[in-house]
């Protein structure tokens, strides 16, 4: 019999500016140096826009406005299943410091293939171009 996977509730900001996105590169674990929407995991009685407002400001240094839903991406990991409910927004105030991530980029529509994301955010990125 088949063991269930865990299933990971994690929340991702799609930060837009001036029409271009803002992407993190992981600077820690197994997935260390592929691309991602910044956020993280949803903790117990919070809603998904507050864990991304604590998420950036955690991750970050900057509190943003959380905008309309993008999507809700079902991604079956090797380890883990990943439930990550997608947002658009915007910075209202900080400079995007990067205390977890190895590095970040602000990418064009047309430039978010040129870097290598994590398989679930490449899900993302489908619905994005649509």
């Amino acid at each position: 019999m088949e063991k269930t996977k865990k299933t990971i509730r994690v929340v991702a900001a799609i930060i837009i500016d001036n029409g271009k996105y803002f992407a993190t590169q992981r600077g820690y674990g197994e997935w260390k140096g592929y691309w991602e929407f910044p956020g993280g995991k949803i903790e117990v009685n919070e809603t998904p826009e507050d864990a991304l407002r604590r998420e950036i400001h955690e991750e970050l240094e900057t509190e943003i406005n959380v905008g309309d839903k993008v999507c809700t991406i079902e991604y079956d990991y090797p380890k883990f299943h990943l439930s990550m409910d997608c947002f658009y927004a915007k910075v209202f105030s900080g400079g995007l410091v990067l205390k977890e991530h190895e590095a970040a980029k602000w990418l064009s529509k047309s430039e978010l293939g040129n870097v290598e994301w994590l398989p679930a955010d490449k899900m993302i990125i489908e619905k994005i171009k649509k």
